[in-house]
């Protein structure tokens, strides 16, 4: 008897740890607003092409307000990285709407569904998309300014912001909801570690056409989803920190996005590291990478980002 109660206990253990370490996804609502958080959904409705109603199936902006009186009118969305089959929600998430709203900006972090969960490309394109619409036609409820809106992107979440950036619909003034009528162009545009690569025929290397065995349609996928072939004059001024010495990512592929960028005459900082791992967020304590940070700072100072625009804060 005993042994039997045992085992029931180990497997009860073993079952609570296993949901405990099953990552979460966002829930709309707003159970922490105390805190100066919520969280909304994209679409008021079922969203398009979604394939049920659990949280993976439901694309969300979870809002992170600055200190009061701190408000600059800059607003920030996030893309966590992830592989496509995961959000680094903390990592790559909530520690830079945290270092975003310390300075001022207004947070937004999108999670965005993921072909693990059955929604290849397009579907997280489109929810980049409306991700970046919802900010700009909410400016004024928000208490920022629509022209100035930073994307910034981790791994995964740089390819996506990669591709929102350079290939953004214009808004159909002609929609009877508001949001449909914004441009989803953000302002600015920020990568770290982008995996730019992720939609190659290159198949020496982390692949997303591998990932989810789609090697049959890889030609047509990356004619569709390689940001290096969208990249205009139009292509946000671009800020990028790379790792030499990255083994997920090689520094090939954001180099290569810097090149068209150069060619398009996008102004654009590129910052290479000598030693590195992937996925290394804020810096994670090392010595030299925590120095990235304050270089972003910098440029979104040259950028005025970090000056408050008081007409959008103070909702006039």
């Amino acid at each position: 008897m005993k042994l039997i109660v045992a085992l029931l206990t180990a497997a009860l253990l073993t079952g609570s740890i296993a949901a405990a370490e099953e990552p979460s996804c966002a829930t709309p609502g707003t159970d922490n607003a105390f805190l100066g958080i919520q969280t909304v959904k994209l679409w008021p409705r079922t969203p398009p092409d979604a394939k049920g109603n659990g949280c993976y199936d439901i694309p969300a902006l979870t809002i992170f307000d600055p200190q009061s009186g701190t408000a600059n009118g800059s607003a920030v969305i996030i893309f966590p990285g992830g592989g496509y089959t995961h959000l680094a929600g903390n990592l790559e998430g909530r520690q830079f709407a945290d270092w975003f709203t310390a300075r001022g900006f207004k947070a937004f972090i999108l999670s965005y569904r993921l072909p693990s969960h059955g929604y290849l490309l397009p579907v997280p394109l489109l929810d980049a998309r409306r991700a970046i619409q919802t900010v700009r036609a909410r400016a004024a409820d928000y208490h920022i300014a629509p022209d100035r809106i930073v994307l910034i992107g981790f791994s995964a979440g740089g390819h996506l912001a990669a591709l929102a950036a350079t290939r953004p619909v214009p808004g159909n003034p002609n929609a009877e909801d508001a949001i449909d009528r914004a441009s989803s162009r953000p302002d600015y545009l920020v990568l770290g570690y982008p995996w730019i690569g992720a939609v190659s025929l290159d198949y020496s290397h982390l692949n997303y056409c591998k990932e989810f065995h789609l090697e049959d349609q890889c030609a047509k996928l990356t004619r569709e989803y390689d940001p290096d072939l969208y990249v205009s004059k139009d292509t946000p001024p671009t800020f990028i920190y790379h790792t030499f010495d990255d083994q997920t990512v090689p520094i090939q592929q954001s180099l290569g996005f810097f090149q068209a960028l150069v060619n398009a005459g996008v102004q654009t900082e590129y910052h290479v590291f000598a030693s590195g791992s992937h996925g290394s967020g804020l810096g994670r304590g090392n010595l030299s990478l925590d120095q990235w940070p304050g270089l972003l700072s910098t440029w979104l100072r040259s950028k005025g980002l970090l000056t408050a625009d008081r007409e959008a804060v103070s909702g006039q």
